[in-house]
């Protein structure tokens, strides 16, 4: 007899494939066999850390025998690029350095430990731009003020800070520009965070009368609450955290923040719209403060702080001794020295090392031109070009 049935029938001899849970018995043991390879992989990955934290010792006990300090920046830069070209690009590069991000605050913990010293209270962008870079295994210090955060380094109570340079939208943060001038410390590092603001609130949004914040975060948001909330009262706090608290207890009164979407978890409120930020792109540039000199990284930025001589053309002179070296200038702003009326300090940021040509040349050339000449730090920088 014909067969009528184009495609294979199965034997009525052949048991089906039984279900379980939606599965049939073979994807059941294909899944069962991909979790123990897991598992498997899981354990060496263990072990080849156990393996690391014991390299890590050996490096800490070498490090404290020459007093070296802990955190290395130019190292962690280059291991950093190291890990993304073994990846190839296999694994996301942000989870790559996340998951690196917590190995290495290990590392900094299993060799001593160190404290990080920020603008508070917890959940304020700047206690975000500190995980960032140190990670959970470092003991992150809150602190009232950026003056504060300078002393906790200056007296040796935290080995390093994180204070914030400027933002790409509102521009530099000048209280802690001016604290340069006094101070000793360097910028051993930076941070670059992308600023994403949230209103946050324990009432509904129509009921919303007051937005307290940040001065800086209330500048990046201005389109945003003028389209939203143009009548709305505008108070300003010491810090967006603090903003949080304030919305909570002022609830009954129509009160919201605008911040970073930590506060909303650390202190039960709503977020209410993602993202209020005026830019997409909204970034600040934060800095990791401290007592050390930082290696070239082969991409670097130098932030200078300089005063030039009262006269005619003095300014000019120093421009164009960029220009003859050959060095780009990223940044360059005056601030009053408040030591003269009417005397002017310049903050410049330059392509490349202090120790490095062109630059070294440069600054050396430099000093007959100004009244003084500080070196506030070179570090890498990804940006640079």
């Amino acid at each position: 007899m014909e067969n009528t049935h184009h495609g294979e029938s199965p034997s009525p001899d052949t048991p089906a494939p039984q279900q379980k849970n939606g599965k049939t018995d073979e994807q059941t043991i294909a899944l069962t066999k991909a979790r123990l390879a897991i598992d498997e992989v899981d354990a060496q990955i263990v072990e080849l850390l156990k393996t690391r934290a014991q390299w890590v010792h050996e490096v800490g006990r070498i490090k404290k025998a020459d007093n070296s300090p802990i955190f290395v920046p130019e190292r962690e830069t280059a291991l950093l690029g190291k890990l993304n070209r073994l990846n190839a690009g296999v694994l996301p590069e942000s989870s790559l350095q996340a998951i690196y991000r917590e190995i290495i605050s290990c590392s900094f913990f299993l060799e001593g430990g160190l404290t990080i010293a920020y603008l508070g209270p917890k959940g304020t962008w700047s206690h975000q731009a500190a995980l960032k870079q140190f990670g959970k295994s470092c003991e992150l210090i809150p602190c009232q003020s950026f003056k504060d955060v300078f002393d906790m380094v200056d007296r040796g109570k935290a080995q390093y800070g994180v204070v914030p340079i400027e933002n790409s939208s509102e521009g530099s943060v000048t209280a802690v520009m001016d604290l340069f001038v006094t101070s000793s410390l360097k910028i051993c590092a930076q941070i670059n965070l992308n600023i994403r603001n949230s209103l946050m609130a324990v009432i509904p949004r129509e009921h919303i009368r007051i937005l307290y914040s940040h001065p800086q975060v209330l500048g990046q948001t201005r389109d945003w609450i003028l389209r939203r909330y143009p009548n709305a009262e505008l108070v300003e706090t010491s810090s967006t955290t603090k903003a949080s608290i304030l919305a909570k207890e002022n609830a009954a009164m129509g009160a919201a923040s605008l911040g970073c979407p930590l506060a909303a978890e650390l202190f039960g409120l709503n977020i209410l719209e993602e993202d209020v930020q005026d830019q997409a792109c909204n970034t600040t540039r934060f800095a990791v403060i401290g007592r050390q000199d930082t290696r070239p990284s082969g991409r670097d930025r130098t932030s200078l702080l300089i005063r030039i001589q009262h006269k005619p053309g003095t300014l000019a002179e120093v421009i164009d001794c960029f220009q003859r070296h050959g060095i780009n200038l990223i940044r360059i702003e005056s601030r009053p020295s408040k030591a003269i009326n009417w005397e002017y300090v310049f903050h410049i940021d330059a392509v490349g090392h202090a120790l490095e040509s062109p630059l070294r040349e440069t600054l050396e050339e430099l000093e007959q031109h100004c009244s003084m000449l500080k070196i506030l730090g070179s570090y890498a920088d990804t940006d640079v070009v």
